[in-house]
């Protein structure tokens, strides 16, 4: 019998077992001179990763964070049933040339910085539903090949607006499976896209902030709980500006959250040192924070329950450069700590 429960109007709850198996973090120079340096698996001194190209770059570390995650639970590629990997390049093309080697089946995400809660939500529905014991879940993002898709190329030196986002270079990889560990994944909330008509791309945190506030505020309706209910609440890449805006759009819906709320954006850099304005972005940055510094959180047992809701502003170059709006999503994993003599993660 299927017991996979839906809850509410948008969210999941996972009766069957869906555990993290293995994580692992990979980054460059700059995010390991930040307050979370200690915590990633690998910091890559050279921001091109032995490669010629900037995407090529991302396309490698992306590589190195699915193999270390597949090595970390004692497997080879043949065992991983699925992969769900997803970058902010033009036809996900980071994702495709960096696991192509993998020859693990493969699902090309986009959901802009959202992309890691995208994965992790599909590949523990894959798991919850028996479709596959091993899948793997992934997502990458490097400064320069975003600024040179999104921005300006890098030599053209332009000015850097305050409200503007570094784009985080880094991956997380997370295998997902049956076997119990001290993380579960045991619910989910499918954000919905909000547009509130927002047009600056370089001010992403308040284009993405209320597609925050809507998912936080379907996953406490939809679970039944408040805020405190969650150790942390913790967003992508909302950084100091558009922290401050969903928790002023979580005011009016009635929640208090700014005691126990987190962002991934705001975690991986030191503002004052290290000039990065509004804070980080980009898949890498919530999906590096997850696997380096929030699952260990929860692996022993210091955070029981954390809502994990990566952000994503989704706009193109078409898109930006027609003059269009740039809408949000977001996506809510819930994640608990289970208690029991397993294998850490």
């Amino acid at each position: 019998m299927n017991k996979q429960m839906t809850c509410g109007t948008s969210s999941i709850s996972f009766q069957n077992p869906v555990f993290v198996q293995s994580c692992a973090s990979v980054v460059s120079r700059k995010e390991g001179e930040g307050p979370l340096g200690a915590y990633f698996d690998t910091i890559c001194e050279d921001p091109m990763f032995g490669t010629d190209t900037w995407e090529a770059a991302e396309s490698t570390l992306q590589k190195q964070a699915a193999l270390l995650a597949i090595k970390k639970n004692g497997l080879t590629c043949s065992d991983i049933q699925l992969l769900f990997a997803g970058d902010l390049l033009a036809q996900t093309s980071a994702s495709s040339f960096g696991t192509a080697d993998l020859k693990i089946p493969f699902y090309g995400l986009f959901g802009a910085c959202s992309t890691m809660g995208e994965s992790l939500s599909l590949g523990s529905m894959c798991i919850d539903g028996g479709y596959g014991k091993y899948i793997l879940c992934a997502t990458s993002s490097h400064f320069a090949s975003a600024e040179k898709e999104f921005r300006f190329p890098l030599s053209y030196a332009n000015q850097r607006p305050l409200s503007a986002h570094w784009t985080v270079t880094g991956s997380g990889a997370f295998l997902v499976g049956e076997k119990e560990s001290h993380v579960r994944i045991s619910g989910l909330t499918v954000g919905k896209i909000v547009d509130y008509g927002l047009k600056d791309s370089q001010n992403m945190g308040a284009c993405m902030a209320p597609a925050a506030c809507s998912t936080i505020v379907q996953n406490l309706k939809d679970f039944g709980r408040k805020p405190e209910e969650y150790d942390q609440i913790i967003t992508g890449d909302l950084g100091y500006i558009g922290q401050q805006i969903l928790l002023d759009l979580l005011e009016k819906e009635g929640y208090q959250a700014g005691k126990n709320h987190k962002d991934c954006g705001i975690l991986m850099y030191d503002q004052k040192t290290q000039d990065t304005h509004a804070g980080g972005s980009g898949c890498g940055c919530s999906a590096s924070v997850l696997a380096g510094y929030i699952l260990p959180k929860l692996a022993c047992g210091d955070w029981k329950r954390v809502l994990f809701v990566p952000t994503g502003a989704l706009m193109s170059k078409v898109s930006f450069y027609e003059g269009n709006s740039v809408p949000g999503i977001a996506q809510g994993v819930v994640l608990e700590w289970e208690e029991g003599e397993v294998e850490q993660t």
